[in-house]
């Protein structure tokens, strides 16, 4: 396979694909989602256009398939957008026109249960990106984080190098989209710690692969989307993260592990491990349960690197998926990891 290609990219001005391949949220909560509509059009100055199952809850697979296929194929549309995640995309998959994406290739913006698309489009040989939906990032209360609009206007409109530095802040507690008082005010963060480097301390280089680890765990069952012939993934850098669902570190050494088995988790010279989300409606952990449940997972994904994967280094903590600020990580672009040097850039 060869490696994934850059697609064109958008300028101020022109027109960019909104979908919803797995949940139509945006109907069920408005305010988070037209937030994210205004910003995109007043402060990126693109001009997003909805179709038919964008706000339409419990849509299709079939339908949900037509609508990534509109976008791809229609020529105005410079590049597409998630509004939010969910966790039936794979449904969507084998219904697909692989050619027809692959003949229309743009820039899609998405994570989470979008990791599905972004790693087909990894196949089919167009960089995606991880990261920045409609209703989280772009529709965040207050106002856009400035480490996010800064990596997502990058991310969008240029090509080249972006160095990925840690925040100084982040946020992890939620509060409800439905309340209107939610929009009222900033959120409240609390002091990032930075990010901790583990293994051999060198230089890699190479394409991205990753995403969600909850639905690459998926995707591996089904057998979808995962390359037959695991060369194809030599030397690649890993990126991973965990999603609000908080799984326990027992389920992330296991899905680890499996891939360890099958020969996977080796492949990689790198893994960038996002900062994982410690906070939900159904899991409220308090400070001390959130430090907790983080430390409990480092220590898995460490236990399975030194099991199955001793040579690859591993930062910590970065700041991707599900955190606030998020940076974009290209999918299949091209990414440097500087052990000595302590430095991530990637390439947009």
């Amino acid at each position: 396979m060869e490696s994934p290609a850059y697609p064109p990219k958008p300028r101020p001005g022109d027109r960019i694909g909104v979908i919803s391949p797995s949940s139509g949220l945006p109907g069920l909560l408005p305010t988070p989602y037209e937030l994210g509509l205004r910003r995109l059009e007043k402060d990126f100055g693109l001009v997003p256009v909805e179709y038919p199952a964008t706000r339409k809850m419990g849509s299709t697979p079939q339908e949900r398939a037509d609508d990534i296929h509109a976008a791809f194929a229609d020529t105005s549309i410079r590049a597409v957008m998630a509004s939010i995640g969910g966790d039936d995309q794979i449904t969507v998959l084998p219904l697909l026109d692989r050619e027809l994406i692959r003949a229309n290739p743009k820039p899609f913006f998405g994570y989470s249960d979008n990791t599905n698309l972004l790693a087909r489009l990894w196949n089919t040989g167009i960089v995606g990106y991880h990261g920045a939906s409609v209703m989280c990032e772009l529709g965040r209360p207050g106002a856009m984080a400035p480490r996010t609009a800064e990596s997502l206007r990058a991310a969008l409109f240029t090509t080249g190098p972006f160095e990925l530095r840690p925040a100084e802040r982040f946020r992890d507690v939620d509060r409800d989209w439905a309340d209107p008082a939610t929009f009222a005010a900033e959120p409240e963060t609390r002091p990032g710690g930075g990010w901790s480097w583990y293994g051999p301390q060198r230089v890699v280089e190479g394409r991205s692969w990753g995403g969600n680890l909850e639905i690459l765990s998926w995707l591996l069952m089904a057998n979808r989307e995962i390359r037959a012939d695991l060369s194809a993934y030599d030397g690649c850098v890993l990126f991973l993260e965990t999603s609000e669902e908080l799984p326990p570190a027992t389920e992330v050494f296991r899905i680890l592990r499996n891939m360890g088995e099958r020969g996977l988790l080796r492949r990689f010279p790198a893994l960038l491990m996002g900062r994982p989300k410690t906070w939900s409606f159904e899991q409220p952990n308090d400070p001390s349960s959130a430090a907790r449940y983080a430390g409990e997972q480092r220590e898995a994904v460490q236990r399975a690197l030194a099991t199955y994967a001793p040579k690859t280094m591993a930062v910590f903590d970065v700041d991707l998926g599900h955190t606030d600020p998020q940076l974009v990580i290209p999918y299949g672009g091209s990414v440097r990891v500087d052990g000595p040097a302590r430095r991530i850039t990637v390439t947009y």
